[in-house]
């Protein structure tokens, strides 16, 4: 049975490991404060969310994710979800569709009138479950990244 929930103090080195493998898993390097800060951030869970997926109690899949106004929906906000990792040896269990659903109560709860996110084009095996449970509305994101 998979149980979600928020992330838990004693999650943390659990979860970095699971978000490190995200972060790898897209090709990308990130300081040490940008775990440290979203830790943070998950713990307060006032502006950025994350919950944990257990399997047999063992955590083994994480998303993060946030609200925010929207010009389309200008009387509720819509939901971000930024991040939805598995790890391997949990895959083709249900545990991404469970944080998905999760999300979904959650913004549901909160009057959000969508969920939505983002994935690589390459990264088929998401998708798959993705085209089961949403919509592909066809969008390309674009990016500037600013230095600080």
């Amino acid at each position: 049975m998979i149980d979600i929930g928020k992330l838990l103090p004693s999650d943390r080195d659990v979860w970095e490991d699971l978000f490190r493998a995200y972060i790898d898993f897209y090709q990308r390097v990130e300081p040490d404060k940008m775990y440290d800060r979203a830790w943070q951030e998950f713990q307060a869970d006032t502006r950025l969310h994350a919950f944990g997926a257990r399997l047999d109690g063992r955590l083994v899949g994480i998303t993060h994710f946030f609200t925010h106004a929207n010009t389309s929906a200008p009387d509720t906000d819509v939901c971000y979800l930024q991040d939805l990792f598995t790890a391997s040896e949990a895959r083709g269990r249900g545990v991404a569709r469970a944080l998905i659903e999760a999300v979904t109560a959650w913004a549901r709860e909160r009057g959000c009138s969508r969920v939505y996110w983002n994935t690589h084009v390459s990264n088929a095996t998401a998708r798959s479950l993705y085209d089961k449970v949403a919509e592909n509305r066809g969008f390309i994101r674009y990016q500037i990244e600013l230095s600080l």
